[in-house]
């Protein structure tokens, strides 16, 4: 499974309007992808709020490693993420944001069950509009 980078505007606002996790140092946010490929693509960005420029990069250059350990074995193929940084993200002890990844990735994990499993088997006892 190859990981690739989001790198434009476009696709992050499109991963935007998919599902989230918030955690105390980080917001991760999900949506399967456009184009079929068996790639998990991944985005991370920093707000202002998050502190000046070195704190950024700090918590962006975290929030990539972190991602190289838990995303290969969370992650869902065919699905983009955006990981976002909190303040904390910056100063956290390595394995609280291990843990706080790993949560949210699960927890999305399971709702690309449900999302799945919704679209390959429809409820019988619905009638259609």
């Amino acid at each position: 499974m190859a990981n690739t980078r989001l790198t434009r505007r476009k696709q992050f606002l499109y991963v935007a309007n998919g599902a989230y996790a918030a955690k105390n140092t980080l917001v991760v946010q999900a949506k399967q992808s456009l184009c079929d490929h068996l790639l998990v693509r991944s985005g991370f960005t920093a707000t202002k709020k998050t502190g000046n420029a070195v704190r950024r990069n700090r918590a962006k250059r975290r929030l990539r490693e972190a991602s190289k350990v838990l995303l290969a074995q969370y992650g869902q193929v065919g699905w983009d993420y955006v990981f976002i940084a909190r303040k904390e993200t910056a100063d956290t002890n390595w394995q609280t944001l291990l843990d706080d990844m790993k949560s949210a990735l699960l927890r999305l994990r399971n709702h690309h069950k449900g999302v799945t499993k919704q679209l390959v088997e429809p409820n019988p006892n619905q009638t259609p509009n």
